[in-house]
């Protein structure tokens, strides 16, 4: 990549971020997807692996960890919602173990949803790790891209990113525009 750290630091890299694992998915570079899910289940700093792919993209020191999971969840199920049909719905986390849920219709979906919702930032990775399993079966999407944004605002006070899922897996499919937007 030839951006300078400046470039890279403006808004959209997390888009910029997504993007990137989406080549690697679709240039089928198995060494680094392996790299990325070694990573899982690991502090950023003990992810040595994983640091070629992330740091490029200078996240800010307190998104770090949220980069790194997504990396090593989408290297776990890089199945993208950009790949497949959407008629304008909420593609967030919510939204797809609503689907999940209707091609299973097991009561343990939404138990875990809840414990996801529920969970603290500290619980998130694992509870996280284990519902992208289950999606992967499945072979349900994720809307990578919305989840990196949505974990960056996890402990917000309003619990807004919470709300959201839980409104698309309760509430039927709306828009995120729809959805309560992140305070200011």
């Amino acid at each position: 990549m030839t951006e300078t750290a400046t470039t890279m630091a403006q808004p959209g890299n997390g888009e910029r971020f997504i993007n990137y694992l989406k080549e690697l998915a679709d240039d089928e570079d198995r060494a680094a997807l392996a790299a990325l899910r070694r990573s899982l289940g690991k502090t950023p700093g003990e992810a040595a692996e994983a640091h070629r792919h992330v740091l490029r993209f200078n996240p800010d020191p307190w998104d770090e960890w949220a980069y790194y999971l997504v990396a090593g969840l989408f290297a776990l199920h890089p199945e993208s919602w950009a790949h497949k049909e959407v008629d304008r719905q909420s593609t967030n986390f919510g939204a797809s173990f609503a689907w999940l849920k209707s091609k299973t219709d097991s009561d343990s979906i939404e138990k875990r949803l809840v414990a996801l919702l529920d969970c603290h930032e500290d619980d998130l990775a694992e509870h996280l790790r284990h519902a992208v399993s289950l999606l992967r079966s499945k072979e349900i999407p994720v809307d990578w891209a919305q989840l990196l944004r949505d974990l960056r605002s996890w402990n917000h006070e309003d619990r807004f990113v919470q709300r959201r899922w839980a409104r698309a897996f309760w509430g039927g499919n709306q828009t995120d525009q729809q959805a309560d937007e992140a305070p200011s």
